[in-house]
């Protein structure tokens, strides 16, 4: 067997947007406002008011779009989250 370089995927480029979001979670009984920064098919930064109380597991609305991803933070700091989709 001939050995090969292993392809490495290339990571999805988000693009910079200003969306309104929703954070929803709890089978969607709570809900946060959030506003979407950057964007790609693999995850979405977020700009929030506090993620106090906010899991690391959520679904991201943006109604304006009919956009609805299931969400696990990566990054938080401060009014931050940057999230990829599950």
């Amino acid at each position: 067997m001939e050995w090969r370089p292993v392809a490495i995927a290339q990571q999805s480029t988000r693009r910079r947007v200003l969306k309104a979001g929703r954070i929803s979670f709890n089978a969607g009984r709570s809900a946060i406002d959030c506003t979407v920064r950057s964007l790609s098919d693999a995850g979405a930064g977020l700009q929030i008011v506090s993620s106090v109380g906010i899991p690391e597991t959520f679904k991201l609305l943006i109604e304006a779009d009919g956009f609805s991803r299931l969400c696990q933070i990566t990054k938080k700091g401060g009014k931050e989250l940057d999230v990829m989709f599950i």
